[in-house]
């Protein structure tokens, strides 16, 4: 019978529990070494710090999915993820004691070396339980793989199951239907069968699951695996395969009554659209009571400088290319967007990115006959991005999300090349990565669809996190406007 592999956390279990243990163990090692060898969860403080630990350690596993391609990391990246595992939970307990104003009550020496024993005993039995794996997956865990394709695609096909399969299969041989090479090898792997003996090979062989690849072009093999299946081989057919760097995903589920194979660039399972949301809603729900205390300072400021509404609305194109309204506080006179088509035949570019040093439409600013620049309000509010609180409303709404991918305005969608629509796979944010990576000096809408993509194909909790507690930085060192 075929046993389909666990995914998700049930694949890596074992990591998880042996990572939780470690982290304990760490803990206690840590308690001795300053406290005297006694049991810290005796004392009711060091017991609520044990609890927060744990709960800290399966919050980050479940956020940063720290074991995903464990067993193809090397040393060097192994070492990396277990530093950066030790310090996302560090910075979580860290910050849950400080809500809780339990400082007090507590050693800071406890809770650091925790951390530093945990990358040590951690680090050291994953390096041990991988080779231990791979030990005993060398044996008899390994399933017979026969290899049914084309002599063009032979050695690739291999290359790619030894580099990415190897824990799972053991190549037993090719079957090359486009020639009949009997008896030869590729890559040292034998050829066990040519275009017209697939079936009688098997049947004399050790084949516990078979795997198809063919040329794009050629039809799919319905008779070749519906006689190898029925011969009570699983066999496997490669559909489609995407290519190496392009950050696409594919998995199968099903569409109404058919059987489908799924690619995106983008993709979260349940759980990760949930506390992405969840997260959404507490960040949202922060962000307005920010922005009503905002609200009393700066809207005087903003009708004295410029009567006229305190907040500024402008449709944008969000998620898969569905229209809402953005929301402001303004920091432009009230007629910037016709000022806006007189400055885009003075200025150079596709109209894709609107950007201009000394832009009179901001309220206050002005460009001074030397050449210099006369800031206003409105640049204030732009330099530290105060116009952005009112969209945490849009993320209330679910119009948009913390972090995300620019919003751009109709007149700039509408000039979009399809690559360019990448940029809607997910929400709009009110931050993003293109925004703390250089957001003032990178003007080439190519370089921001990059980013923007990146963010999308490289997408974790944990790559949210980093932008959020870069952003702050970015904000206080008033690197321009988002």
């Amino acid at each position: 019978m075929y046993r389909k592999k666990a995914g998700g956390w049930l694949k890596h279990l074992d990591f998880i529990l042996l990572d939780i243990i470690c982290m304990q163990v760490a803990f206690l090692l840590a308690y001795a070494v300053r406290m005297g060898p006694s049991n810290p969860y005796r004392d009711i403080g060091y017991r609520e710090i044990g609890a927060i630990i744990l709960l800290a350690e399966v919050v980050v596993l479940l956020l940063t999915r720290a074991f995903s391609g464990v067993l193809r990391r090397g040393r060097y990246e192994e070492f990396s993820a277990t530093l950066s595992q030790a310090l996302f939970v560090e910075a979580v307990v860290i910050t849950a004691l400080f809500t809780t104003q339990t400082s007090a009550n507590y050693s800071r020496f406890v809770i650091y070396l925790t951390g530093i024993l945990y990358v040590c005993i951690s680090y050291f039995l994953r390096l041990i339980w991988k080779a231990l794996l791979r030990r005993r997956r060398g044996g008899a865990d390994q399933r017979s793989l026969l290899l049914v394709t084309d002599f063009s695609l032979a050695g690739e096909c291999a290359a790619d199951i030894m580099e990415h399969g190897a824990d799972s299969f053991l190549i037993t041989g090719f079957a090359i239907l486009d020639q009949n090479m009997r008896g030869k090898k590729i890559q040292g792997i034998p050829v066990v069968a040519g275009p017209d003996d697939v079936a009688d090979s098997i049947c004399r062989s050790w084949v516990d699951e078979a795997l198809v690849v063919l040329p794009r072009e050629q039809a799919y093999p319905t008779q070749l695996v519906e006689q190898l299946a029925g011969m009570g081989v699983v066999v496997h057919v490669s559909v489609f395969r995407t290519e190496d760097g392009s950050g696409m995903r594919q998995f199968v589920e099903h569409v109404g009554g058919h059987t489908v194979l799924t690619t995106s660039i983008s993709y979260a399972t349940p759980m990760q659209q949930f506390i992405k949301r969840v997260t959404d809603i507490v960040g949202g729900l922060a962000g307005c009571t920010i922005t009503g205390i905002l609200f009393i300072i700066l809207a005087p400021a903003i009708f004295i400088a410029s009567p006229g509404p305190v907040f500024f609305t402008q449709e944008r194109v969000g998620m898969n290319g569905k229209r809402f309204r953005i929301y402001k506080f303004r920091s432009m006179y009230m007629d910037a967007e016709e000022r806006k088509k007189e400055l885009m035949e003075k200025i150079h570019g596709d109209g894709l990115m609107f950007k201009m040093e000394g832009d009179p439409r901001i309220i206050g600013c002005k460009v001074l006959p030397d050449g210099s620049v006369k800031k206003g309000l409105g640049n204030f509010i732009r330099d530290w991005s105060l116009d952005e609180f009112p969209q945490f409303f849009n993320v209330l709404k679910g119009d948009m999300s913390l972090v995300g991918t620019r919003p751009p305005t109709v007149d700039e969608w509408e000039r979009y090349e399809p690559h360019h629509r990448a940029r809607l796979a997910v929400r709009p944010g009110i931050t993003g990565l293109w925004q703390v990576s250089g957001r003032s000096k990178i003007t080439d809408f190519e370089e921001v669809v990059k980013l923007d993509t990146k963010y999308i194909t490289e997408w974790s909790m944990g790559l949210d996190i980093k932008i959020l507690f870069k952003t702050v930085r970015v904000v206080f060192g008033r690197d321009g406007a988002m």
